[in-house]
């Protein structure tokens, strides 16, 4: 696994936990007919993040499939932000952009779990603490 790999899947989670803070937060309630008003600097940075990170995933053909996805909505909300559209169909983008997110988070391949320890740290770890309880 090349090291940019486990880059992209952070990238993506990163940016995942961003845009379900702007749905919580910031979009509005999914059910009211005011105007959705996003703050258009931060839609621009996640929109370059998700570029950035198709970019990284270019090896990973469904993980790059959904980020490009999921960079077409974003660049579709910048596009009708701010005030542009209601707060259902900014929650549809939203929505929209979370489940191709997703997708790719499931495709990404994590970077490698630490290394287990050997038996013999194990015991020696088991040993130390037996006699911190004394």
């Amino acid at each position: 696994m090349r090291a940019d790999k486990p880059q992209a899947y952070y990238t993506a989670v990163f940016l995942q936990v961003s845009f379900r803070a702007i749905k919580n937060s910031m979009a509005g309630k999914a059910s009211d007919s005011m105007p959705c008003w996003l703050d258009t600097r931060m839609l621009s940075m996640l929109a370059r993040e998700l570029k950035e990170a198709q970019s990284l995933a270019s090896d990973g053909e469904e993980a790059e499939r959904a980020l490009a996805l999921a960079s077409e909505e974003c660049d579709a909300l910048l596009k009708r932000c701010p005030g542009g559209l209601d707060a259902p169909l900014c929650h549809r983008h939203l929505d929209a952009i979370l489940d191709a997110l997703q997708r790719a988070i499931d495709a990404l391949p994590q970077a490698p779990a630490t290394p287990p320890d050997t038996r013999w740290e194990h015991a020696r770890q088991q040993f130390r603490a037996g006699f911190r309880r004394l």
